[in-house]
């Protein structure tokens, strides 16, 4: 057993099917195989058996890897709070999709003998990270992985955006909004809106319109290392939020301007050895169907 792997968080989706089941084979079997496992607080009452329950906080600060069992979102809402602690995740999926969660219960076990033995492919993956500027100070800060979305609060009325690009003025547009993704959120919101995919290697940007009022105003994919500045112009009923995954950020004034950039941390996952980012494309999205696997 390597070194750098002897203490193991646990974190699960308190509300997900078969937690319970999942979070227990897990447990027994790594405390079987003599790693100490540390369990999140509110999952640790789903375990039938006494554990070592920790902080979200605590986790971070004693733990070498974490198992995060749910759905993608799961994953996210982990890799966001645990951004300062520079831990790898490992994904199990019990969601639908599960484009980053990516070991089924039922090869778990295998799956994670192998990782934990130093078996895996180590992959990063950026964050980015919002402030909301108000008279030239840091209102409200939050960091994403997936996308930063700006919208209107009012379903019947458009907002109208100024971007900048590094100081260099891309566009107005007027919209529903606008969505900045990393490439792993380019499988997500970005995609609904007629992004592209990106390969989470690729150091880029995606910025999505949401129902432009001009067709062609299309996606555009910049440099990861970009600073994105944005504006807002005055219209009849402003109203707009900024979400950072699934976290909103309180309401925004016509006057704050909205600075993006990629956080000076990244994500690192330790996936199996034969993770296949095609594959999994091709699999969650029916491409190829009948043709490969």
């Amino acid at each position: 057993m390597p070194s750098s792997f002897h203490t193991v968080a646990l974190i699960g989706k308190p509300d997900a099917e078969r937690i319970s089941e999942t979070i227990t084979q897990i447990h027994q079997h790594l405390a079987g195989q003599h790693y100490r496992v540390l369990v999140e607080r509110s999952c640790a009452g789903f375990l039938p058996l006494k554990v070592e329950a920790c902080s979200l906080e605590d986790l971070g600060r004693l733990c070498q890897v974490a198992i995060v069992v749910g759905g993608d979102g799961t994953l996210l809402t982990t890799a966001r709070l645990l951004v300062d602690k520079d831990i790898p995740l490992i994904g199990v999926n019990l969601g639908r999709l599960g484009f980053l969660v990516d070991i089924s219960p039922e090869e778990v076990q295998a799956r994670l003998d192998a990782i934990l033995s130093g078996d895996y492919q180590l992959e990063e993956r950026p964050f980015l990270h919002a402030q909301v500027l108000r008279d030239g100070a840091v209102l409200h800060d939050q960091t994403a992985v997936n996308e930063i979305v700006i919208h209107s609060w009012n379903a019947t009325s458009m907002i109208e955006i100024e971007t900048s690009i590094d100081g260099a003025f891309l566009n107005s547009q007027r919209s529903d909004g606008l969505i900045v993704s990393t490439p792993t959120g380019s499988t997500a919101y970005a995609l609904s809106a007629g992004g592209p995919i990106l390969h989470p290697g690729l150091n880029a940007l995606v910025l999505a319109p949401i129902n432009p009022h001009t067709l062609t105003n299309r996606p555009i994919v910049i440099s990861g290392d970009s600073v994105i500045e944005i504006a807002f112009r005055p219209s009849k009923q402003f109203q707009a939020q900024v979400v950072c995954d699934n976290v909103s950020l309180p309401d925004v004034a016509l006057s704050d301007r909205l600075r993006i950039a990629k956080h000076p941390r990244t994500f690192r996952m330790l996936h199996p050895v034969d993770y296949d980012f095609f594959a999994i494309l091709r699999r969650k999205l029916n491409w190829s169907s009948g043709n490969r696997t």
